[in-house]
């Protein structure tokens, strides 16, 4: 196998494990996110646990991001919940952070 092979096979572990890393970070912002929205829903305990789980859920489907999104304004518009959509997607930005610094720490 040539040098040229070698960082090629590389280059592609690489990007699987990064591509690997930024699902399962997806899905723990996502199960940030559905604990956030569930407090706010007044959900405690299994409840909030079974309302983050399936915003987590939702990771493996296509358009994961705005479904996520989409039920949980949805959830607290029906709730009467106030929650722009700056804000939503605001805490979404930054429990996508959260849960990379949680992913690369252990």
């Amino acid at each position: 196998m040539s040098t040229f092979d070698n960082r090629e096979e590389a280059f592609e572990k690489r990007y699987v494990h990064d591509q690997e890393m930024e699902f399962r970070a997806a899905a723990r912002r996502n199960k940030l996110f559905g604990l956030w929205a569930a407090e706010k829903l007044g959900k405690s305990g299994p409840e909030a646990e079974a309302y983050a789980e399936a915003l987590v859920t939702a990771e493996t489907s296509a358009n994961a991001d705005e479904l996520v999104f989409s039920k949980v304004k949805d959830d607290f518009a029906a709730a009467g919940v106030e929650q722009s959509d700056h804000q939503l997607r605001r805490t979404l930005d930054e429990l996508l952070e959260t849960a990379r610094r949680e992913l690369t720490k252990g």
